[in-house]
């Protein structure tokens, strides 16, 4: 069936990868301020030996240690976690690890024999995760680490230096197509270029250092469209079930998530119908009582 295009708010995924040392973590932190503008409102998945921490003067944000083994499941359940203490942005910090890590997906893969048919039993689990991410209720941060490589380049002057770069994603193939926005930091001054932008915010301008101002420029995009909540008032102020059932149908995308919202109005609705309808009955008890004639 067609219908007309609409944009909805929506919750942003954000990806940030680099080599060692190039940022991810502080810019991660400052990137998930300018969305939420509350540290307390921030929690970070630390996959890295206790590298959140680092940045503690930044603000009062919280932090759950996620220790070996990585396996898809544990992530899930530190992603649970953090939206159970009503987190408005997870980073986590890093995905890396469900990968490649001790317990991840490759080393999983390898304990069940290694065969190209033994990713049946990985890939699932792999996806639980990546589904975790998509599905969750708070803004996400993933970071990831690149391959490093080395190349001997000249600098103004002539002299010859060694400079590190990140190259491949440390990651399934893939998850940046998942994603808002992804940024890769460039070089260990923590500058970015984007990869993938939906927003058209980033994408093919000059490479830039992400702070606070980057996360601002993105909650804005992504709080132009329709509300979740404008839904719900909208559900609250009907007053009868036709205009429910006109609320439903007016926003198709919605109808999982407003399905027991109008429900419940409608249980309150019938409610208050049911009263009205005891009440005239006590009224035209009370006029039998008088003798009054209710033909």
């Amino acid at each position: 069936r067609l219908h007309q295009a609409q944009r909805h708010q929506v919750k942003l995924r954000l990806g940030l990868s680099g080599a060692s040392g190039f940022g991810k973590t502080y810019s991660a932190l400052l990137l998930a301020y300018g969305i939420t503008n509350d540290w307390s409102k921030i929690a970070i998945i630390d996959t890295e030996n206790n590298s959140a921490s680092l940045y503690s003067h930044l603000g009062e944000y919280n932090v759950l240690t996620l220790e070996e083994p990585y396996s898809p499941e544990r992530y899930i359940q530190a992603i649970k976690a953090c939206e159970a203490y009503s987190q408005e942005v997870i980073i986590i910090d890093s995905i890396t690890h469900e990968w490649s890590g001790q317990g991840g997906c490759l080393q999983i893969h390898e304990k069940l024999g290694g065969r190209f048919q033994d990713w049946a039993k990985v890939s699932p689990r792999h996806q639980a995760f990546i589904d975790a991410i998509l599905q969750s209720n708070c803004h996400v941060i993933t970071t990831v680490r690149r391959k490093i490589d080395y190349s001997m380049d000249a600098d103004m002057n002539g002299r010859t230096k060694v400079i590190k770069h990140g190259t491949k994603e440390i990651t399934r193939e893939g998850f940046e197509y998942e994603l808002t926005a992804n940024f890769e930091l460039i070089n260990d001054k923590h500058l970015a270029k984007a990869s993938k932008d939906r927003t058209g915010l980033f994408m093919d301008k000059p490479e830039f250092v992400i702070n606070a101002a980057t996360g601002k420029k993105l909650i804005q995009w992504c709080n132009i469209g329709l509300s979740i909540d404008a839904i719900k008032k909208e559900i609250s102020r009907c007053l009868t079930v036709e205009g429910l059932r006109h609320v439903y149908n007016k926003y198709k995308f919605f109808q999982k998530e407003i399905h027991p919202l109008i429900l419940k109005r409608k249980s309150e609705l019938d409610s208050v119908n049911g009263q009205l309808v005891d009440n005239n009955e006590i009224t035209n008890s009370k006029n039998d009582d008088n003798g009054n004639d209710n033909k």
